[in-house]
């Protein structure tokens, strides 16, 4: 099925037109969204939220850009909004990690496997997510799509809704502050 019939099915409320949509973006809006949680049973809450609120909002698009370029920016969207709610609950994931229950990462290290992840061990994946994290949500956003998605410049434009300079340079400082980040775990670790 092609897109302008996918998009006119989905409009329609096809069912059958859902399925191939699910289908087609499933693998990559559930990898977009690990790459933002590094949760397994996290991804996969999002990733639902990500097609509901695809199926809720599709008589929203007007087709200024591609569906897949929307259903990406529903999903950034949705993993952003997903990790502002986190951050107001900082203090309790750190009481949690103090009486021994698990974190943020732990289930991604004992049993999930993430194609973006290539770091041999646990501790330099937890020290380069969570430099990664502490990236400006433009930052962090752009270097996902480009170094774990694949993405083009002009793709995460298109996403995120910006130009391909600007992606240039949201990237260009993404890989410096995570330069500046890394530079004393990696020195120290060489000792």
């Amino acid at each position: 099925m092609n897109e302008k019939k996918l998009i006119t099915g989905l409009k329609q409320r096809n069912e059958e037109a859902f399925k191939i949509l699910v289908e087609s973006y499933k693998d990559n809006i559930y990898n977009l969204c690990f790459s933002y949680v590094r949760n397994a049973s996290e991804a996969e809450d999002l990733a639902q939220e990500v097609f509901i609120e695809v199926y809720n909002a599709i008589e929203k698009f007007n087709a200024n850009s591609s569906l897949s370029t929307w259903i990406y920016r529903i999903t950034v969207n949705e993993a952003l909004q997903l990790i502002r709610k986190q951050k107001t609950q900082k203090r309790l994931g750190f009481l949690y990690s103090l009486f021994g229950k698990e974190d943020r990462y732990g289930s991604y290290y004992k049993e999930d496997v993430h194609p973006g992840v290539t770091l041999e061990n646990k501790q330099r994946s937890m020290v380069l997510f969570g430099a990664i994290d502490q990236l400006s949500e433009n930052q962090r956003t752009a270097f996902l799509f480009n170094k774990v998605e694949g993405k083009s410049y002009q793709e995460i434009a298109e996403i995120m809704q910006t130009s391909v300079s600007s992606v240039e340079s949201l990237l260009h400082r993404a890989k410096s502050n995570l330069k500046k980040r890394l530079k004393n775990y990696y020195v120290n670790k060489e000792l």
